[in-house]
C-alpha cells in the first residue's frame, strides 16, 4: 500500500475537521476531488463510504445531509463559536499576555474549528491599540511560580518599578525578594502571586509581570500559611476594579512616586512630561465618573486634576457633596 492510501482516514477525517461545518458541507463528489488534488489520493465512492463509516465507529460524529449527492460535515468541534469567541476576547483583552503571545495564543484557539468559522472570529479579533504588557517571559513566570507552588519551595526574585521617563528600574538597588507562594490569583487583567514575603514578614501579592524576570525555585521549604488564611477572603479585600465610559482628555499633575500607578491604568504609551524635580504631568482619555475621581482621591493630594476646568469642577461637586453627607 502506498502511503497516501495507508494514511487516507487519516487525511479524510483532517479534511473534514479542517474544512467543514454545520453551515459547510462537503458533498461525496467535493471530498473525493479533494483528496486526489489535496493529498494525491484516488478514492470512490464505496470506499469514501466504508472511510467516513469507520471515522464514525472511532467516535467521530460526522454528520451525513442526505440528497442525491450526500454531503458531509465534521460535528466534533472542540469549542462552540460563542465560546472561542469569549476565549478570543479574554487572550485580546489580557494586559497580562504580550501583543505577541496574544496573537499566538489566538492563531491555536482558531485551529481548534473549521476554517470557516475560524475567518468569522478573526474578522472580530482586535489586539491592536489595547494596554498589553511587554514582559515576554510571562509564561514562564507563570510555570515557575505553579512549579514552586506545587513543590511547596521558596521563590527568589527581582522586583521592578517604572521611573517617571518610563523605564524599568529594579526596586531596591536589586534587592530579591523570598516568597513563600500560596495562590496565582488573575485579578483585572493581571496575574497576582499571593504568598508569605520574609523582607515584610507578612502575606503579600505581588504581579507577575513586574518580575524583572522569571523566579529561582529555591530548595528551602515554603513557610505554610497561616491558619486563618483564605485566599478568597484575602482577593476580595485587596484587589479593585476600575471602569470607564464616556472618554474625556484630561490633564493630571502626578508626584513621581505614582508613576506604576499611572501606568497601570492607562498604560506605558500614556502621554508624559517633566513637571519639575517632584512631579509630572500626564494627558489621558478618562471617564469623569465617581470611579475616577475616587481614584483621584485616594492619592491624597498626590495627583491633581489640571484640566479641562468642567472636569475640576465635576470633581469640586462630588467633593463637595461627601462632605455634606449626601
Amino acid at each position: 500500500m502506498d502511503t497516501g492510501n495507508k494514511y487516507r482516514i487519516l487525511y479524510l477525517c483532517q479534511h473534514l475537521l479542517k474544512h467543514s461545518d454545520a453551515d459547510h458541507p462537503i458533498s461525496t463528489g467535493q471530498l473525493i476531488r479533494d483528496l486526489k488534488h489535496c493529498y494525491g489520493i484516488d478514492v470512490n465512492r464505496n470506499t469514501l463510504a466504508n472511510d467516513l463509516e469507520a471515522l464514525r465507529r472511532c467516535g467521530f460524529s460526522i454528520e451525513t445531509i442526505r440528497s442525491q449527492s450526500n454531503s458531509y460535515y465534521a460535528d466534533t468541534q472542540t469549542f462552540d463559536v460563542p465560546e472561542l469567541k469569549i476565549l478570543i476576547d479574554a487572550v485580546s483583552s489580557s494586559r497580562f499576555i504580550t501583543k505577541k503571545k496574544s496573537e499566538a495564543l489566538i492563531e491555536k484557539l482558531l485551529s481548534l474549528t473549521s476554517e470557516h468559522n475560524a475567518e468569522r472570529l478573526r474578522r472580530h479579533v482586535h489586539v491592536e491599540g489595547r494596554v498589553k504588557s511587554e514582559n515576554e517571559g510571562g509564561y514562564y513566570i507563570v510555570d515557575a511560580v505553579n512549579e514552586a507552588i506545587d513543590r511547596n519551595r521558596k521563590i527568589r526574585f527581582q522586583y521592578a518599578d517604572y521611573s517617571p521617563s518610563k523605564r524599568k528600574v529594579i526596586r531596591h538597588n536589586g534587592e530579591y525578594y523570598k516568597v513563600s507562594p500560596y495562590a496565582l490569583i488573575w485579578n483585572g487583567d493581571y496575574y497576582y502571586v499571593v504568598g508569605f514575603s520574609e523582607r515584610r514578614g507578612m502575606v503579600q501579592s505581588f504581579r507577575l509581570d513586574r518580575f524583572y524576570k522569571a523566579p529561582e525555585i529555591t530548595e528551602e521549604e515554603a513557610i505554610p500559611a497561616p491558619a486563618n488564611f483564605d485566599v478568597d477572603a484575602y482577593s476580595r479585600s485587596v484587589f479593585r476594579m476600575f471602569d470607564t465610559d464616556c472618554p474625556v482628555t484630561v490633564e493630571l499633575y502626578c508626584a513621581n512616586r505614582i508613576m506604576n500607578a499611572v501606568i497601570d491604568q492607562f498604560g506605558k504609551s500614556v502621554s508624559v512630561a517633566v513637571a519639575d524635580e517632584g512631579h509630572f504631568t500626564v494627558r489621558a482619555d478618562v471617564c469623569p465618573s465617581p470611579t475616577f475621581f475616587s481614584w483621584v482621591f485616594g492619592w491624597e493630594g498626590e495627583m491633581r486634576i489640571v484640566s479641562p476646568e468642567s472636569v475640576k469642577e465635576s470633581y469640586r461637586e462630588m467633593a463637595e457633596k461627601a462632605l455634606r453627607g449626601s
